[in-house]
């Protein structure tokens, strides 16, 4: 027990215990009828933006399975990363998912030794199950799961312990800098590495791997057990090298793709990390072609993502267990893919720190829309308190339920986010303010009246108060963060 229940004395524990037993003994809102606890299906994508579903503000993009999730649970519409400490935002963004805990106290890569969110839910009675992308080693991998399918790190799949060095020498000078010209790089073309691999002398995509083990997984969970199942699918899709089958390719002619509002032929200063990685996915300066050929490829990942987790969420009904089940759908990350002049996530623009996050299942209202700022890594305390377990004390991200039963409008005023010492922000209902220490820089939105993040109002004379006051309150998330960035004030 922590040393602040010791201060409720006697009576107050013993109120406690009482309240607990009743809320046992009562019918949980979350589960079926008769049924103690639901399972937990959490489906997960990586780089996959807020405006890359149909049912969520972007008709253009084929997600019909997402939509569905939409239609038949509430959906958080500002979802956010809280950032990273390196460029690559997945890890970080996992660890924090998977420890509870913010982003420079969770644990790094490994997730220290903190209580994980799938060991929590099994040492409560659950058979956890694993498939897809973990990226945060696997010590962790191990503790947080008493089954694991085929997994894998990074943009790539393999039980082949040289698979990753072998990808990068046959597709990573490919992939680069497209298009341009003499370039072949084709994305279904299945003789690179990247997602396509071999599965029982089969060439799969990594989308159709990890789908198949879940169906697998639940057909003999529903066999052989009578426990709740929490289970953690996660997808490498829409993450390059964006591959996929050629009847996905060719519904999203590059030429027909929309220029997002924000395009830029390059960000208007260093924003850290101009010649990182993803940043070198095309050529500088973006043109118009270039964004829309890898827009192209990215809605058509997605898409081939959808379908996929469409087979799940058909194999979960054919299963009997749907009425049992709590769905997350969620991404680790958005993504720019040329807006702002950027194509990776490491940056604090909305493009890359927000993404899509829906809950459904017994007890989640339908159709819902909830705009109150939260962040992803609020799933592990919320799936405790929806199956009534205790939630570990070394947790930080708040549980959602609040939100979900109208109990509470709003958990926060502000939200924070960091990206290595070259980035921070702090984003109200109406306004984001992004600082870049290095460079000297910072910027300034109003974001009801400019959503694609256009117009820098931080050197404008009216707003010099609205730029002290989210400074302050920057200043204030750094500190409860446990952030050490050693960052003046203005």
């Amino acid at each position: 027990m922590a040393a602040a229940s010791y201060a409720l004395g006697a009576a107050g524990v013993w109120e406690r215990l009482a309240c607990a037993q009743a809320t046992r003994n009562s019918a949980n809102r979350f589960a079926a009828a008769g049924r103690e606890r639901p399972n937990v299906l959490f489906l997960f994508t990586d780089d996959q933006a807020f405006g890359t579903l149909g049912a969520l503000s972007n008709p253009d993009v084929r997600t019909p399975n997402m939509d569905r999730l939409v239609r038949r649970g509430t959906t958080f519409t500002h979802c956010f990363n809280q950032g990273a400490w390196h460029g690559a935002v997945c890890v970080a963004s996992r660890a924090m998912l998977n420890t509870g805990r913010y982003v420079w106290t969770c644990g790094g890569d490994n997730c220290g030794n903190w209580p994980l969110w799938g060991q929590t839910l099994g040492k409560a009675g659950y058979d956890t199950f694993m498939t897809g992308k973990w990226h945060n080693q696997t010590p962790a991998l191990k503790r947080s799961f008493q089954t694991i399918g085929p997994t894998g790190g990074g943009m790539f799949a393999s039980k082949d312990p040289n698979a990753e060095e072998n990808a990068r020498k046959s597709i990573l000078n490919d992939p680069y800098n497209r298009p341009r010209p003499g370039n072949s790089w084709s994305p279904y073309d299945q003789t690179l590495e990247g997602h396509w691999r071999q599965v029982d002398g089969e060439t799969v995509h990594s989308s159709q791997l990890w789908a198949d083990t879940a169906i697998d997984y639940l057909h003999k969970h529903t066999k052989q057990s009578q426990n709740p199942f929490f289970m953690y699918v996660a997808f490498h899709a829409p993450h390059d090298p964006r591959q996929s089958p050629k009847e996905f390719v060719d519904l999203y002619p590059p030429e027909k793709i929309k220029i997002p509002p924000n395009y830029l032929p390059e960000h208007p200063f260093d924003q850290g990390d101009p010649r990182l990685r993803d940043e070198l996915l095309a050529p500088f300066p973006r043109t118009k072609e270039a964004v829309q050929v890898h827009l192209s490829e990215y809605y058509a990942i997605v898409t081939h993502a959808d379908h996929h987790i469409g087979r799940i969420l058909d194999a979960l009904e054919a299963s009997g267990q749907a009425d049992n089940t709590i769905i997350i759908f969620s991404a680790d990350h958005g993504l720019a893919v040329g807006q702002h002049g950027l194509m990776g996530k490491q940056n604090q623009y909305d493009c890359s720190v927000r993404m899509p996050y829906v809950y459904c299942g017994p007890g989640i209202e339908t159709g819902r829309k909830i705009d109150a700022m939260v962040y992803l890594q609020s799933a592990f305390a919320t799936t405790c308190e929806m199956a009534r377990i205790e939630t570990p004390e070394t947790v930080q991200f708040p549980s959602l339920v609040p939100l979900l039963t109208g109990e509470k409008d709003k958990l926060y005023d502000s939200i924070y986010g960091a990206y290595r010492d070259l980035q921070r922000m702090v984003r109200t209902e109406r306004y984001k303010l992004i600082r870049y220490p290095h460079v000297n820089e910072v910027q300034l939105f109003d974001l009801p009246n400019d959503p694609w993040e256009t117009t820098d109002l931080a050197e404008n004379p009216q707003y010099a108060q609205t730029v002290k006051t989210l400074d302050a309150e920057l200043h204030r998330w750094m500190e409860r963060t446990g952030d050490e960035l050693e960052l003046s004030r203005l």
